[in-house]
């Protein structure tokens, strides 16, 4: 039987490279930030989620060193059993008073979380309203639930309107968007979902993940943004990018949601403790973005510049005001032979192509980071060029 499935798996692993899908990771041996050491040689990072540069601050990691004599490593528990100290709780409510929501819980992560809210809150009556491009994270979290599911196409509103006709009989519904959508980076039209959440009564969930930290005056998100900060009634994000990278993530909402995930959410109650070197680094990362006005700035020049840049040298991008950056290209063949290119020049980028993304659209994702300088955007650029010249 063992050699029957071991080579069943063997086939699969093969249907993976025959697509072109076989994804691999870089070595890396060095901290994460603008700059890596892969394979011992050094790369400009323009593919990760260091939207502000923290993820080697040295305030958090000076805080996260101290915490390790103070509170240990790890906690052994689940929170309500003996994995609850007081620092998780004032990271909660510190997340509640940044966001303006009335609770929040952490769990291990943003995939936990968002796999955790759908089946507490949502039961057979109940309809789900999702759109087409929203995370994995969500889509699995949809599937572990028993409601009533609807799909519309992404960001597309007269759709959007139909399925929640579609849903008017059920006891619930609920609206669940991807605040920035992390392929496209695109934004979410939040204000015409939450007028439709309004006229249709429905609940409305956003997943921030690459927004928090960064997006809004105080870094609040997409609904600080786009003004809806009070209308929305779940937000889901994650610790791991622009707050410091590490791990960790949370639902804040409004008060009795959270109480009922603290009692029903799987992930929650069979998870251990976010560890408290993490929580620490997270304080840590809030002061920082509370004070990040500079780092906030600087992100968003950043941004303005390679897309300039970019544009000026002649590549296809597609619009937004988000730090993600698509570079797109004619073909999945075209966008990887570029990606080659590029780390044979120090740029460390990933090209994405079907089925990752629909086919023909095949791209290559660019993410700046405050922590970028000048100089490094315009080697990037001149990679490009170089890469798509002899490519």
């Amino acid at each position: 039987m063992l050699n029957e499935v071991r080579s069943q798996l063997l086939e699969e692993l093969s249907e993976i490279d025959k697509a072109g899908t076989h994804k691999s990771e870089a070595k890396i041996t060095s901290m994460q930030g603008a700059h890596l050491t892969i394979d011992g040689k050094p790369f400009i990072n323009f593919c990760a989620n260091n939207y502000l540069g923290l993820s080697n601050h040295s305030e958090i990691i000076s805080a996260v060193k101290e915490s390790l004599d103070d509170r240990g490593y790890g906690l052994s528990s689940v929170r309500f059993i003996c994995g609850t100290q007081d620092i998780h709780l004032e990271l909660e409510t510190r997340l509640s008073q940044f966001l303006s929501q009335e609770a929040t819980i952490l769990f291990p992560s943003c995939f936990d979380a968002n796999g955790a809210i759908f089946d507490v809150l949502m039961k057979e009556q109940d309809a789900i309203i999702s759109d087409e491009l929203n995370h994995a994270s969500i889509i699995d979290g949809i599937r572990l639930s028993k409601a009533q599911r609807y799909r519309y196409k992404n960001r597309d509103m007269a759709d959007l309107e139909a399925q929640l006709i579609a849903a008017k009989s059920a006891r619930r519904r609920l609206i669940v968007t991807d605040g920035v959508f992390s392929m496209d980076g695109y934004l979410a039209p939040l204000p015409e979902i939450c007028a439709l959440a309004d006229k249709y009564d429905a609940l409305v969930m956003v997943d921030d993940s690459h927004a928090v930290g960064f997006m809004g005056a105080t870094g609040a998100g997409t609904a600080e943004l786009l003004g809806v900060t009070d209308r929305v009634d779940i937000l889901s994000g994650t610790l791991g990018k622009a707050l410091g990278g590490a791990s960790g993530g949370y639902i804040s909402a409004r008060k009795e949601i959270v109480d009922l995930l603290r009692q029903k959410a799987r992930p929650y109650l069979f998870s251990n403790s976010v560890p408290p070197s993490v929580v620490i680094g997270s304080l840590k990362a809030l002061e920082l973005v509370a004070k990040g006005d500079e780092l906030r700035a600087k992100l968003k020049q950043n941004a303005a510049l390679f897309r300039e840049l970019m544009e000026s040298a002649g590549f296809t991008l597609l619009t937004g005001q988000h730090p993600i950056i698509p570079v797109m290209f004619s073909s999945e063949i075209e966008a990887a032979a570029v990606a080659k290119g590029l780390h044979e020049r120090g740029i460390h980028a990933v090209a994405f192509s079907y089925p990752v993304v629909p086919l023909g659209k095949a791209r290559i994702r660019i993410q700046l980071s405050a922590q970028h300088s000048k100089s490094d955007i315009n080697q990037c650029v001149q990679a490009f060029t170089d890469a798509y010249a002899n490519r």
